[in-house]
């Protein structure tokens, strides 16, 4: 994108800083509309109808099934029905800011795909300090849910922003704390970078550096639930409290926006996750300089980021909402001491392994042996468990 920018400005023969930077503002807003209208509201839309097929799988029932073949244009129909639906707004609300809050948090979410690479040469702006942005523009999704709930002049509504306020703030401590040992592993706040520093295989990942990059995996992943109030930590939201939270008087196209976002950013958590701990785009060595290591590239990355929010979906329908007290113990009396006793930790393994290439890779053998036996621990007790139930394999969650 850097490219497109300068050759612009030399064609257009613009001298001024300040014609460069609104040129560079005008292609940035291109290709995130590019982005955003063909990848990212589809993706949003998908996961919803995806999300309420796998719900009632778990839930022996059916789910969508009516609009298309499976259901599968029903979010195409919620999305036309939200728009035709009676744009409602309280009288006493204060209606410049119930207006605007929903863009805030939708663009909270839109805004971390420009710094999100999807292959080496697939991403909008390899920006140096992509990841501080990242964290940086996700912010706007608290001030509008706390827009959300001050300006609707309803009770239920401010509980819910500020709950919403509490928790994303909390919780970014920890979430920020996790990065900062990926970036102490990489050495760069640059996205790219911290894909770059890793590998294809399990144990060139980062959460296979060494054991205490588990503990932080978990830990980011955690909060980056939290942080989206994803289930359990829907909190903002919690119905059987707040009637529907911070977004109880919004109707029509506002009321869908928030949702979403909300299925939109399960597409950050996936793809952060993945990035940072995972290997993000990384293939094969054997496939550089191929005319098919970019695609192979995008699978990848969209392989490992659709595992981590199908894992996302599962937790929502398998577990129950916590409280607000014991949100704010996870996050204050063991997430912040973990983080900060890990980041030590990572320190000092990173001054002992110094130039022991050897060391380095047992400790990432052992690392991934780690989590791998973990991982199929899982996957037996799952098998075990189906057998039990003496039910037929069904691999089809279309049916």
């Amino acid at each position: 994108m850097e490219s497109i920018t300068n050759s612009l400005i030399q064609s257009w023969g613009i001298t001024s800083s300040t014609g460069a930077q609104l040129v560079s503002l005008l292609v940035m807003l291109a290709f995130s509309a590019v982005v955003l209208i063909p990848f990212f509201l589809p993706f949003a839309g998908i996961t919803s109808w995806l999300e309420r097929r796998i719900a009632g799988r778990m839930q022996s029932r059916v789910g969508p099934n009516i609009n298309g073949p499976q259901g599968f244009l029903q979010w195409i129909a919620d999305g036309v029905k939200a728009m035709e639906k009676e744009d409602l707004m309280p009288d006493d609300a204060d209606k410049p800011l119930f207006k605007v809050a929903p863009y805030f948090v939708f663009m909270g979410v839109g805004a971390t795909l420009v710094a999100i690479p999807f292959s080496e040469y697939l991403v909008l702006s390899d920006l140096n300090v992509g990841i501080f942005y990242i964290i940086s523009v996700t912010s706007f999704v608290t001030v509008g849910i706390l827009l959300a709930g001050w300006s609707s002049n309803n009770k239920w509504s401010l509980i819910g922003g500020v709950r919403s306020a509490s928790q994303m703030i909390s919780y970014e401590i920890p979430t920020a704390l996790s990065i900062l040992t990926v970036v102490l592993l990489t050495g760069s706040l640059s996205m790219q970078d911290i894909v770059k520093a890793q590998g294809f295989w399990p144990w060139q990942w980062h959460i296979s550096n060494n054991p205490f990059m588990i503990v932080m995996f978990f830990i980011f992943f955690i909060s980056a639930l939290a942080e989206g109030s994803r289930t359990p930590f829907d909190l903002p939201e919690a119905e059987s409290e707040l009637v529907s939270g911070y977004n109880t008087e919004y109707s029509g196209i506002r009321f869908a926006m928030f949702f979403l976002a909300e299925w939109g950013n399960l597409f950050v958590i996936g793809a952060m996750t993945t990035v940072l701990f995972l290997g993000g785009w990384q293939a094969p060595v054997a496939l550089q300089g191929s005319i098919w290591n970019t695609p192979v590239q995008f699978i990848i990355f969209m392989t490992k980021m659709s595992a981590v929010v199908f894992i996302v979906i599962q937790l929502r329908w398998t577990l129950p909402r916590v409280r607000v007290d014991q949100l704010m113990i996870i996050c204050w009396h063991y997430f912040v001491p973990l983080s900060l006793l890990s980041i030590l930790a990572v320190t000092i393994w990173m001054a002992l392994s110094y130039g022991h290439s050897a060391l380095e890779l047992g400790m990432s053998i052992f690392s991934a042996a780690i989590w791998l036996y973990f991982v199929f621990l899982v996957l037996f007790r799952a098998v075990r468990n189906f057998k039990k139930t003496n039910a037929k394999l069904n691999l089809n969650f279309l049916e």
